[in-house]
């Protein structure tokens, strides 16, 4: 059986930020074409940690009783269809989230199995922690961004790339969405070392 693909997918602002205080859902810029394009795209199990697991499931639960769009409510239910997979030492199982199950042993080798034993494509689901292990550990075959047209400065929160090693991109894939959403989607490879110089700093 082939090697199912894992994909790391970000949704970020232009300062590398995955959230902002004050902001709503998507920055609030999530078009009618970008929720296409992600309604349209393949399942794919959706790997967690258990922070991402917390954060999500309570607010799947809110977006019952909350006002917020239809758009985000409808990415809520679709989420809770989807098959999901958290790996953590301290919740315990069974998990109230549907369709979610707990891995307890170590994330590297539960991944390192499920890309031989998985029926589906694998994707990282927030989990910045979780990715960025899986990317170190050269688990990861696609690596993709959508960044949205903002800059959150004093207000951006989990900024993603103050903790990550070098690493050089070849872009495989990138679009453009209205509202000024760009794709963009690489193939990653580790670097030892910066290229082009000798200098010890």
């Amino acid at each position: 059986m082939p090697t199912q693909e894992l994909l790391v997918d970000y949704i970020l602002s232009l300062d590398g930020c995955a959230a902002a205080e004050g902001w709503p859902g998507w920055w609030g810029l999530q078009s009618t074409e970008y929720l296409e394009w992600l309604a349209s795209e393949p399942e794919r199990i959706q790997l967690m940690g258990a922070r991402t697991y917390r954060l999500m499931s309570q607010m799947a639960r809110e977006a019952r009783e909350i006002d917020i769009s239809a758009e985000e409510k409808a990415s809520f239910e679709q989420m809770a269809q989807v098959e999901k997979i958290v790996f953590s030492s301290t919740l315990e199982a069974p998990l109230d989230w549907p369709n979610s199950r707990l891995i307890s042993t170590d994330a590297i080798e539960a991944v390192r199995e499920l890309k031989q034993t998985a029926d589906r494509p694998l994707t990282t689901t927030g989990s910045i922690s979780l990715a960025h292990s899986l990317l170190r550990e050269g688990l990861v075959d696609r690596f993709r961004v959508v960044l949205f047209p903002v800059i959150t400065g004093r207000t951006g929160l989990e900024r993603i790339w103050e903790s990550y090693e070098d690493y050089a991109l070849e872009l495989v894939s990138s679009r453009a969405f209205e509202g000024g959403l760009q794709l963009l989607e690489y193939v990653p490879a580790h670097l030892s070392a910066p290229p082009g110089t000798a200098w010890v700093r």
